[in-house]
């Protein structure tokens, strides 16, 4: 009983390290105009709606002070030559350390992408994020299952354990199971937004970038870059659906009566830890109530009993 009480406290502490994450203080200080290119007036709404835009988004905790801050925006807005420039530095206010220079031109200051500019401003910053962890998809097709395994990690590289991708030609089923490695970055919202999708509005509750290199695939998919995806999370984040969008995996080029459609994606997404949560909540039961425990115990975990 000792070791299974052991095993669950320990998945325990492994889920609440992902799913209790703390929101970070940023500073936003006024962008200031550094010539005649750009007003005062400009500027300062400028600052208005980074400050907005940051704060929709519930990951981080906006002021616009430096004390108490974690993190602190400095930044300016200009006419450079036929361009409006706006660049601002993130340092983190406990060692002073530049977490890099964002930068973001335009023809004119209301051209200038406020969503792109604040995705680069906290590209380094922890923020809380519900991608991070081992997630699955699977596509069930007529000769067999097609699976993608991909680990998202908190310095915003990806491992692909696995990347099965498909085509059906002339009545010939290529499979391949790839892996590979990957970057990703992810801007999470505290109240859900919508995008439009097929001419519908859909509510998201994040945006993703994922790029990945793969190995022993098709083709077509050695490289895999998809940008802007909107993330939609079930209740308690144990499951996601890209919104529109999904991660190429084949093509079938015979028709319906293979499959619907006639490219293949990933965009439904179980989580692995809440997956073993769930198993690991029976046992914790079934050891309460002295049954012996189930012999999933020890798959999951990749060991044998002898």
């Amino acid at each position: 009983m000792k070791r299974y009480l052991f095993v669950f406290l320990f998945l325990a502490a492994s889920i609440s390290a992902v799913f209790a994450q703390r929101i970070p203080v940023m500073a936003i200080l006024p962008i200031e105009a550094t010539n005649r290119g750009v007003t005062p007036d400009e500027a300062a709404n400028v600052t208005r709606q980074i400050i907005a835009e940051l704060s929709s988004w519930g990951t981080l905790s906006i002021v616009q002070t430096e004390a108490g801050a974690d993190y602190i925006v400095k930044g300016t807005i200009s006419l450079q030559v036929n361009n409006i420039v706006l660049v601002a530095e993130t340092v983190e206010a406990r060692t002073g350390k530049s977490l890099g220079e964002t930068k973001e031109q335009a023809a004119a200051v209301k051209d200038v992408s406020i969503f792109t500019f604040c995705a680069k401003l906290v590209d380094k910053v922890p923020l809380p994020n519900y991608l991070l962890g081992t997630w699955q998809s699977t596509l069930n097709l007529p000769d067999g299952p097609v699976v993608c395994i991909i680990e998202f990690k908190s310095d915003r590289t990806i491992f692909v354990e696995r990347y099965d991708t498909w085509e059906h030609r002339q009545k010939n089923a290529l499979r391949y199971e790839g892996y590979g490695t990957g970057t990703y970055s992810y801007a999470g919202y505290f109240a859900r937004r919508n995008i439009t999708v097929n001419s519908q509005q859909v509510q998201i509750d994040a945006t993703a970038n994922i790029n990945l290199k793969l190995e022993e695939t098709l083709p077509e998919q050695t490289a895999v870059n998809q940008s802007r995806l909107g993330i939609v999370f079930n209740g308690d984040k144990s499951a996601f659906e890209i919104a529109g969008g999904s991660l190429p995996c084949g093509r079938n080029y015979d028709g319906p009566s293979v499959y619907p459609s006639e490219y293949l994606g990933f965009s439904r997404f179980t989580n692995q830890i809440r997956e073993k949560e769930r198993k690991y909540e029976r046992l914790r039961i079934f050891t309460a109530n002295s049954v012996s425990p189930p012999c999933y115990c020890c798959t999951a975990f990749g060991t044998a009993e002898g």
